[in-house]
């Protein structure tokens, strides 16, 4: 018996060609469109994602009269910290997305798959890329409401701005590379802990002054509750920031495509540059020609006359740095309102109102500005809106009666009173606006009224004049506040004589401007 051998075609025998280079890009982005959905359905992203949307639509919806004067330079800062929610529940999610095969155990399964490891760990890390994206939306949705109000001031920083999304991308990199690096389920919320405790430890250690606080995802520090001020005095390396960002994202997902096994050339030339990228963002960050930098803060803040441009409404100057140029005319409008309710010299006499800041305890501290000693001058600060119009109602009608803003501080008596008319007389809500000037919110006993500066004292008498005379028509206390001018401003005029000169009730008690 014979056999016969059957001569097999070659082309048949040969094993089946490999994916073409766009058939493993398309089936990368599927694997990566499948993970990103799932991330969405885990309940942290799903919570984190809720609260942050609903936080920063209740950010949006607050309605404060300094919202409708939002400072540009502090709102795009504003935006970065929000963002630490959603980064926190991708770094967990993504690092338990690559864990999925091994808790569930089908990591063997991967062998009989024709896609390589780390294109499934490009593929997690690709899935980051929607949340991030969805931060970018909501960050530039917010700032932008906030841009095109008519009363915004300054302008914002696409740095600043792309510092949230780049922080959330870099926590799903996180993730993946830890779950690379050291495959376990706690090693997200340890890495957690451990940068957080770090960072308190820093800022403990007074590390939030040093260079080294900018290789910190986020740098809020300086935004310590005080005036803002002029963007150019910030010193905030905000594109270099974002480079760094931008670059140390690539390069942590290098890293893990390199642990996974994509050696390939195209990963180690985009490693190269991603390194690159992160040393001239680390270097770019590091702080040049410092001098020049508190050279011209002392400068904003000692002279400001010589950083600041001027126009005229009226008869009086307004000087504004050049960011506020636009509210001008809001401050013009109330010292009319404010001198139309005086009488004598007063009702023409020319004002300068200068914005002043004091970066003396450093930028944005949370300081006092003292009283001008320059005689018809009217401090103003770099807030808006709220209660700061009618406390600088206040400073104004103080150096209308006073003469100068130190002089101010001096007053008692029928002067105190006088201002006081001055400000709530043409005021629609006088007896509320006089509760908002006080420091303790109240419209009975002694207190503070806030001014851009120092501040005035009123006693318990002088709050009962001023409260009996927003009772009174305000066309009779006006025609009567005119009428006796002279005697109203002089510093010999007590409470009891401007009550009766104003047609109200003397108050009881002893006087005292001490209390």
């Amino acid at each position: 018996m014979s056999a016969t051998i059957t001569p097999v075609d070659a082309s048949a025998a040969a094993l089946p060609d490999a994916p073409r280079p766009s058939r493993r890009a398309g089936a990368v982005l599927a694997l990566a469109r499948f993970e990103a959905r799932e991330l969405f359905f885990q309940i942290p992203v799903l919570f984190f994602s809720v609260l942050y949307a609903g936080l920063i639509a209740l950010r949006m919806t607050r309605q404060e009269g300094m919202d409708d004067y939002p400072v540009l330079s502090v709102v795009d800062r504003g935006t970065q910290t929000p963002s630490l929610l959603l980064a926190i529940a991708l770094l967990v999610c993504t690092n338990a997305a690559v864990l999925r095969s091994r808790r569930h155990g089908t990591v063997q399964q991967f062998d009989v798959l024709a896609m390589e490891p780390w294109r499934r760990t490009l593929a997690h890390l690709l899935s980051a890329l929607p949340c991030a994206v969805i931060t970018a939306i909501v960050v530039g949705v917010e700032f932008t409401r906030e841009a095109l109000k008519p009363g915004a001031i300054g302008h914002g920083s696409v740095g600043e701005l792309a510092a949230g999304p780049l922080t959330v991308l870099l926590a799903g990199v996180t993730g993946v590379l830890l779950a690379r690096l050291l495959p376990l389920p706690f090693v997200p919320m340890l890495f957690v802990v451990v940068v957080y405790v770090g960072g308190v430890m820093a800022s403990a250690a007074g590390a939030d002054d040093t260079w080294a606080v900018w290789l910190s995802p986020i740098v809020v520090s300086d935004i310590t509750g005080g005036d803002p001020v002029p963007s150019g005095l910030l010193g905030r390396p905000a594109a270099w920031h974002a480079l760094y960002l931008a670059g140390l994202c690539a390069l942590l997902m290098c890293a893990a495509l390199l642990l996974s096994g994509g050696r390939t050339r195209a990963v180690r030339t985009a490693t190269v540059l991603a390194l690159a990228a992160t040393a001239a963002g680390v270097a770019g960050q590091f702080p040049r020609d410092t001098a020049a930098l508190e050279a011209a803060r002392t400068t904003a803040s000692t002279t400001p006359r010589k950083v600041q441009s001027c126009t005229t409404y009226g008869g009086s100057t307004y000087c504004a740095f050049p960011e506020w140029t636009g509210v001008r005319d809001d401050w013009a409008r109330v010292v009319d309102r404010v001198r139309s309710a005086a009488g004598g010299t007063a009702a023409r006499i020319p004002l300068t109102v200068r914005q002043r800041i004091d970066t003396s305890g450093g930028v944005e501290a949370d300081t006092s500005l003292t009283s001008s000693t320059t005689p018809a001058e009217v401090t103003v600060g770099t807030r808006w809106g709220g209660n700061r119009v009618p406390e600088f109602a206040v400073g104004v009608a103080s150096v209308l009666v006073a003469g100068s803003e130190d002089a101010a501080q001096q007053m008692c008596g029928a002067r105190a009173v006088t201002v006081m008319w001055l400000v709530l007389g043409t005021d629609p809500t006088p007896l509320s606006t006089f509760g908002d000037v006080r420091l303790d919110d109240s419209v009975t006993g002694s207190g503070v009224v806030l001014t851009p500066t120092d501040g005035m004292s009123l006693t318990a008498q002088q709050t009962t004049v001023v409260r009996e005379l927003t009772a009174r028509p305000r066309a009779e206390v006006s025609a009567r506040v005119k009428a006796h001018w002279t005697q109203l401003t002089s510093p010999e005029t007590s409470t009891a004589e401007a009550a009766k000169l104003l047609g109200v009730a003397a108050p009881e008690g002893a006087e005292s401007c001490e209390e």
